[in-house]
């Protein structure tokens, strides 16, 4: 079985999602759907784009006369959604336009997927896949949670697997904005804390892990590489800085980075993927320091990066499987998803 995937918004999101469905051999991007005719739009389809001959559609009736005359559109994504010809939308729309867009998707009868900018009430179940793949199986909705929840989910559910976690702290130093928009929202020359504390993420983390005590608070630097975390904790169970840290090499979708072999900040970790040719330099991986990794008693210590436009992808990729039900086994997708997108475990 082939699922059928249309993706809405062709952003920093979006269009990793689009590349990434074309990937995987159970499943078919039907076309993909967007508001205006984008420079990132004309590269993915043109003919050495990655995208080249993918159908296009307008979002909306009101969206096809920006696309008149400048790019062609095969129709508008409401009539393809009630066609009978897809299974899934994946909605990559700007933060407030996916709830805008939830009654169309449900009157069409189509599974959806929606990003971390979303409210969590958007959809039943927030989703990482190492964490809560069950409880997606087969339901009408998921959300993908954000980057930063993401990161912390991964690490610290593997982590309370193995040793229990009593409680966290981790906070937060959060990249300005995404590379391409830096131009519009960049900071030149400050620091701004998000004053609210817990910061949005640790709630958002009890999503998907609600018996975790944690406790988040974050910061905005002038960088556009990567966030990263600061984490700190208590364990139910003593054990060595080398056992965590062989726990979190093996754990899903993590690697471990000495600071000693060169990986001294964001701009090396990146570089690394970048030298490997991942498409775009994407790091799907949580990328832990592993000198940084420490246990003293019960207290344990790390910090981690986090890619904000990659790290979501390959859970994007479950999510499709696990509300279509064609993979209800978490570590056969998960294994499907890195193998194709060439993840290192």
């Amino acid at each position: 079985m082939s699922v059928r995937v249309v993706v809405n918004g062709i952003g920093v999101i979006g269009k990793r999602v689009a590349c990434a469905v074309k990937k995987q051999k159970d499943m078919k991007l039907v076309a993909i759907s967007d508001f205006m005719p984008t420079s990132t739009l004309r590269t993915l389809l043109e003919p050495k784009g990655p995208l080249y001959k993918t159908d296009l559609y307008a979002c909306s009736q009101e969206a096809v006369k920006n696309f008149e005359g400048k790019m062609y559109i095969k129709g508008i994504l409401p009539e393809l959604l009630h066609s009978g010809e897809v299974d899934v939308v994946v909605d990559c729309t700007p933060k407030g336009v996916e709830k805008l867009n939830k009654p169309m998707y449900e009157a069409a009868g189509v599974k959806a997927i929606y990003q971390g900018g979303a409210k969590a009430d958007i959809a039943p179940v927030s989703f990482v896949a190492i964490a809560n793949y069950e409880e997606a199986l087969n339901v009408d909705a998921v959300r993908v949670v954000s980057c930063n929840t993401t990161s912390l989910v991964r690490t610290l559910y593997t982590t309370d697997q193995a040793f229990g976690v009593e409680e966290v702290f981790a906070s937060l130093i959060r990249r300005a904005t995404d590379p391409v928009k830096s131009d519009k929202k960049g900071l030149l020359n400050a620091v701004v804390p998000e004053v609210k504390i817990p910061s949005h993420q640790g709630p958002d983390v009890k999503t998907v892990l609600p018996h975790m005590n944690i406790t988040t608070i974050a910061v905005k630097v002038p960088t556009t590489l990567a966030h990263v975390h600061v984490v700190a904790g208590k364990l139910k169970k003593s054990c060595s800085s080398e056992e965590l840290r062989e726990i979190l090499r093996n754990g899903s979708r993590i690697i471990l980075l000495k600071h000693s072999e060169g990986y001294e900040s964001t701009a090396q970790i990146i570089e690394r993927f970048r030298d490997l040719c991942r498409p775009r330099y994407d790091m799907y991986e949580v990328a832990v320091w592993e000198e940084s990794v420490t246990v003293n008693g019960k207290n344990f210590y790390w910090i981690h990066a986090v890619h904000s436009e990659a790290i979501v992808i390959p859970e994007t990729i479950d999510a499709i499987r696990a509300v279509t039900g064609i993979e209800t086994d978490k570590f056969t997708s998960i294994e499907k998803t890195n193998r194709s997108l060439g993840i290192e475990h």
